[in-house]
């Protein structure tokens, strides 16, 4: 089992800039580590206090995750942190060391995480 770390940022809190934007997250991170739908256990979303207008795990059910365990919590606030940020957790078996996952970070979130392997 390993964990898999992402995050984005959406421009306005929207209903269709979350959904947009975590489907983009969830495409790349599955595409750059070749995860396949039985590969996954659980899935955790959090979303900044400035985020109010959606679930992020609904948005990963249009990407078709609906039997998946989907869970969403809110990021702590920080002063500092980065606003309007989506980040995932997904746990997954994988025959992959840890130094072979590509952790992905998109839009205002790309700076989060510089020393984790691309």
């Amino acid at each position: 089992m390993r964990a898999l770390r992402g995050a984005t940022t959406i421009d306005a809190d929207t209903v269709e800039q979350i959904e947009e934007r975590i489907v983009a997250l969830l495409t790349e991170m599955f595409d750059r580590n070749e995860i396949h739908h039985d590969d996954l256990i659980s899935i955790v979303f959090t979303a900044t206090s400035d985020i109010d207008s959606a679930f992020p795990a609904a948005a990963a059910r249009t990407f078709g995750l609906g039997d998946v365990p989907l869970l969403c919590a809110q990021e702590l606030d920080i002063d500092g942190g980065t606003p309007l940020c989506l980040r995932v957790l997904i746990h997954l078996t994988t025959g992959r060391g840890r130094d072979e996952l590509h952790h992905i970070y998109l839009e205002g979130a790309q700076g989060l995480r510089g020393e984790l392997p691309e």
